[in-house]
């Protein structure tokens, strides 16, 4: 073989290795600064970290004694916002002399720290009768209860009904403990007396 064609084809090879090298270092150097795999963001996940089917919980007084039960068809806890929902909520409030609260709904929603409760749908408060008084119930679409402080209020319409009365109103306080109920707006009664 003649020196010179071997000498030719070399030349053109040594083109090529620089540019191969060059082709080799630009792979290694993308693959060196892949960005790295997207984690998925679950801060916006609002996804449950406990449930519980048929709950009751109940809370005492300083004598032992039932102060407030409440239960539920179903409590779902979720961590993002610390919220606690449940399903057919009941809550029922005990206080010495005086006939004991009951309250229920389709759906609710317990702040973190529980001390708030949020109703919705269907919402009815019972109140047993006593010795001087009939059984009274209210009913509405949405209910804020503060139960340490005995309080609930609603800013939709209300009925009330009692043995002869039937009240209808826009929003309403309602303080367990005083025993006091102001209804707030386009209040209309209707008053049934009693037969002789």
């Amino acid at each position: 073989m003649n020196p010179s064609i071997v000498m030719d084809r070399l030349r053109s090879w040594f083109v090529l290795i620089p540019l191969l090298l060059l082709l080799g270092a630009i792979y290694w150097l993308s693959q060196q600064v892949e960005p790295l795999p997207v984690k998925p963001d679950n801060s916006m996940r609002h996804d449950p970290d406990f449930m519980i089917n048929q709950f009751t919980a109940t809370t005492l007084n300083v004598q032992g004694k039932p102060q407030y039960v409440m239960s539920a068809k179903k409590l779902i806890h979720y961590p993002d916002d610390n919220s606690t929902h449940v399903e057919a909520p009941a809550l029922s409030s005990f206080e010495p002399d005086k006939p004991p609260l009951h309250i229920y709904a389709d759906k609710g929603m317990m702040s973190g720290k529980g001390d708030e409760i949020f109703l919705h749908e269907n919402v009815k408060i019972v109140r047993a009768a006593s010795t001087d008084q009939s059984e009274m119930t209210f009913t509405t679409s949405y209910l804020h209860v503060i139960p340490d402080l005995g309080l609930a209020e609603t800013d939709q319409p209300v009925m009330l009904v009692d043995e002869r009365n039937i009240v209808r109103a826009i929003g309403m306080k309602f303080d367990s403990k005083a025993h006091i109920v102001k209804l707030l707006a386009q209040v209309r009664s209707q008053h049934v007396p009693k037969n002789p």
